[in-house]
């Protein structure tokens, strides 16, 4: 919840006169306090001006903004359910109770009072706000836009509603300009700036989601995920030296990132330090053990190290974690076939692309299978896939060119040969001598 009202309470003619002046003093003590965030104090204060005049609405409002601040959710409630008692038409506490019955899980009940705010008050915008944030925790985003809308419509200067919305957006243009505008708005918005990274991350510019993240680190030298994600898009642009000292710090500063830890091991990985690779991974399931991508990075390191048949283990934990994991799969069957299971290769393949179908490795490795237990044609007609999902797949050209040999077409198996040489397979250029004479 957002934007808790804190009202000044203005002393009402009909309080007996014997009592006003210390019942105002207490009033003006608990804003003081209030404002310094002496919350305990303020209670105190308040609490004895409500003995003093026990049927003053705004009194019970501002001692429970006070409990809510404290984070005593059901004493804020107890009385917030006080003040509208005392004044049913009470919009402000309608509008906190909703936000501590959100913060307490009551997501529905919370929705109930925010619509009772809004009834009262139809142009109470924190009160839109509040309830897009319950809808969108209920998985109703389109709903949460509507409030979103509403509430940028009663205040345009509403960063956080822009904010919010743009988390709600599925087209990720469009959440870059309400992160954007939120920055606009507050230039200072951290989160924002690591979102709108997030979606140029997405969108495939690395260098401008590095130039996001730069900022949201620069505003939060603490924020562990602009870090990690940082690395990620360091490593994608190659720079993976750099990209494991941002998982470091994303360490650093939280010890527990199972994340940090499993990407920081890609990145070891893929500069050949494939131990200590292992080692983050170990550490990431750790921390996490039914994260299956770590097991699946693990398999794949362990099956770089040769190690076959620790890498089918954790591709098996990896699919046991995520029955959809295509991936896991085909370097399942990548290790079977390495064993010798040419059948379990394919098994495992099949699945690759019943769950994928546009897994152009996965018909690749299966030509391979079927081409080495006798099925030249079964295998051709792999690689065709393979290269229609592919059409630059220089390993599937020359696969299909080593079957067409084996089946007599020479014309036909030196046109794929030339063309996985076209493509940067320069192992075809022994295939090209040796059959296209």
């Amino acid at each position: 919840m957002k934007n808790k009202i804190w009202l000044i309470l203005v002393l009402l003619l009909l309080t007996l006169n014997v009592y006003s002046q210390t019942f105002d003093e207490l009033i003006t003590i608990g804003e003081e306090k209030y404002g310094k965030k002496d919350y305990k104090g303020a209670i105190i204060s308040i609490s004895k001006a409500i003995e003093l005049n026990p049927k003053y609405s705004e009194a019970y409002y501002n001692r429970g903004n006070c409990k809510d601040d404290l984070g005593d959710k059901k004493g804020a409630i107890d009385d917030y359910n006080k003040a509208i008692d005392l004044n049913p038409n009470y919009s402000a506490a309608y509008n906190n109770r909703g936000g501590c019955k959100s913060d307490l899980g009551d997501k529905d009940g919370a929705i109930n009072d925010y619509n009772k705010a809004i009834e009262l008050d139809p142009k109470l915008a924190v009160a839109y706000y509040n309830r897009g944030v319950c809808k969108s925790d209920l998985g109703d985003k389109n709903g949460a836009i509507d409030d979103y809308n509403k509430a940028i419509e009663l205040d345009p200067k509403d960063s956080d509603a822009y904010y919010k919305r743009g988390n709600c957006i599925g087209d990720k243009k469009s959440a870059i300009n309400d992160y954007s505008k939120a920055i606009e708005l507050d230039p200072k918005y951290s989160k924002a700036y690591y979102n709108r990274g997030v979606c140029k991350d997405d969108l495939g510019d690395k260098k401008g989601a590095i130039n996001d993240y730069n900022k949201a680190i620069d505003l939060n030298p603490n924020f562990s995920d602009a870090y990690n994600n940082r690395g990620g898009c360091k490593s994608d642009l190659g720079d993976k030296k750099g990209a494991i000292d941002d998982y470091n710090k994303a360490i650093e500063l939280n010890p527990n990132y199972s994340a940090a830890y499993n990407n920081r091991g890609v990145c070891k990985a893929d500069l050949g330090d494939k131990e200590s690779a292992i080692e983050d991974y170990n550490k990431a399931i750790e921390l996490d053990p039914n994260y299956s991508e770590a097991y699946y990075n693990r398999g794949f390191t362990k099956s770089d190290l040769g190690d076959k048949k620790g890498a089918i283990d954790d591709y098996n934990k990896a699919i046991e974690l995520n029955p959809n994991y295509s991936a896991a799969y085909n370097n399942r069957g990548v290790c079977k076939y390495g064993l010798g299971d040419k059948k379990g290769a394919i098994n495992d393949y099949n699945n690759a692309i019943e769950l994928d179908p546009k897994l152009a490795l996965a018909y690749n490795n299966r030509g391979l299978c079927k081409s080495d237990l006798g099925d030249k044609k079964g295998a051709i007609d792999d690689y065709n896939k393979a290269i229609e999902l592919d059409p630059n797949y220089s390993a599937a050209y020359y696969n299909r060119g080593a079957c067409k040999s084996d089946l007599g077409d020479k014309n036909g198996a030196c046109i794929d040969f030339n063309k996985a040489l076209d493509l940067g397979l320069y192992q075809a250029k022994k295939a090209i001598k040796e059959v296209c004479k």
